[in-house]
C-alpha cells in the first residue's frame, strides 16, 4: 500500500498561524492591563485607572488563527468522519489518538484565551472612600496567557501529528476494504432470483 507525503505547504502553513499565534500571546502577556488606585478629584472616592487593554485584541486575534489552522487541518483530513474508509492498522488508531488530543488541546486553549480576554478587558470603576485603606484594582493574574502560549505550541504539535498520521492511515488508491469474490476463501454473494 502506497503512503501519501503530507503536503509542505500545508504544515508551513499550519506552523505559521500557531507560530503568530504563539507571538501574539506572549505580547498579550507582555501587555496585560495593569491598574493603579488614583483619588477623584471631585469627590472622596478612589478609582482604578488602567493601561491600555491592547491584550484582549491580541488574545482574540490568536485565537481567530488558532481557529483557522485548526479548520484547515479538519478540512483537509475531512474531520477524520467524512470521506473514504480506512484500513484498521495501529496507523488508524495513532490518528484517532491525534485528533482526540487535538480537539481537547484547542478547547483548553481557546477557554484560555477567551477567560484571559475577557477578565483582561474587565475593569472595575469606584473601589472605596479616599484613605479607607489600601485597595488594589482587578487585573488578569500573571500566566494565563502564558498557559495558553504553552498550548498553543503543544497544539501545533497535535495538528501536524494527526495530519502525519492521517495521511499515513488514508488508503491508497487501490485499496478495497472488502476481498474479491474470486478468493479462494471468499463466501460469494449474489442475488436472489426465485425459481
Amino acid at each position: 500500500m502506497a503512503v501519501k507525503s503530507p503536503s509542505s505547504a500545508v504544515l508551513a502553513l499550519i506552523s505559521i498561524l500557531h507560530l503568530v499565534a504563539f507571538i501574539l500571546i506572549i505580547a498579550a502577556e507582555r501587555r496585560r492591563s495593569v491598574g493603579k488606585v488614583v483619588p477623584d478629584e471631585y469627590d472622596e472616592q478612589t478609582y482604578c485607572l488602567y493601561s491600555s487593554d491592547v491584550a484582549t485584541a491580541y488574545a482574540i486575534a490568536a485565537l481567530f488563527l488558532v481557529s483557522i489552522s485548526q479548520a484547515i487541518v479538519m478540512g483537509i483530513t475531512r474531520c477524520l468522519c467524512c470521506g473514504r474508509g480506512h484500513s484498521p492498522e495501529p496507523r488508524r488508531t495513532s490518528s484517532v489518538i491525534y485528533f482526540i488530543f487535538s480537539w481537547v488541546n484547542f478547547a483548553v486553549l481557546a477557554s484560555c484565551l477567551v477567560a484571559g480576554a475577557a477578565r483582561n478587558a474587565y475593569h472595575t470603576k469606584y473601589r472605596g472612600t479616599f484613605g479607607a485603606g489600601d485597595f488594589s484594582c482587578e487585573t488578569l493574574r500573571k500566566g494565563v496567557f502564558i498557559a495558553a502560549a504553552v498550548l498553543t505550541a503543544v497544539n501545533s504539535l497535535w495538528a501536524v501529528f494527526y495530519y502525519r498520521s492521517y495521511l499515513r492511515s488514508e488508503p491508497a488508491l487501490g485499496w478495497k476494504p472488502y476481498r474479491s469474490e474470486t478468493d479462494a476463501g471468499a463466501v460469494g454473494m449474489s442475488s436472489y432470483a426465485p425459481a
